[in-house]
């Protein structure tokens, strides 16, 4: 296959590659827990969080390849509470920001809109008892 890893092939689309896990995986809380058996492997399991997000499916419908759903989900659920993935998130901007990645000076706004139906405010309708 003319020089790529047979780890890259075996890959699935959007899943985290060698270099990205390499910088994630130190950043995640000890993969071995300290009683009961052994956790099932973060990067499956992180794999799986990542296609619920990417897909919006809902979490039964997450393909078998990333473990139990109990497990991933769960797993995703006391990360998050845990600020797991907002300590994550800010180990590897101020790692970038570091290596000069960063440029601070481009910025994003979020102009997103979502209209709710009038009678989703409380608006009365026509007709309506008393009114």
């Amino acid at each position: 296959m003319g020089g790529v890893s047979a780890h890259v092939v075996g890959m699935r689309r959007f899943e985290l590659t060698d270099a990205q896990w390499e910088q994630i995986a130190p950043l995640l809380p000890p993969q071995k827990p300290r009683t009961g058996r052994p956790a099932v492997d973060h990067r499956q399991v992180l794999n799986g969080m990542l296609w619920i997000l990417r897909t919006g499916a809902p979490w039964e419908d997450l393909p078998a390849r990333y473990g139990a759903v109990g497990t991933v989900s769960s797993r995703f659920y006391r990360w998050r509470e845990a600020g797991v993935f907002d300590r994550v998130l800010q180990r590897l901007q101020a790692k970038a920001d570091a290596r000069g990645d960063l440029d601070w000076d481009l910025h994003f706004v979020d102009a997103t809109v979502v209209r709710a139906h009038q009678h989703a405010a409380g608006a009365r309708r026509s007709g309506a008892i008393g009114g």
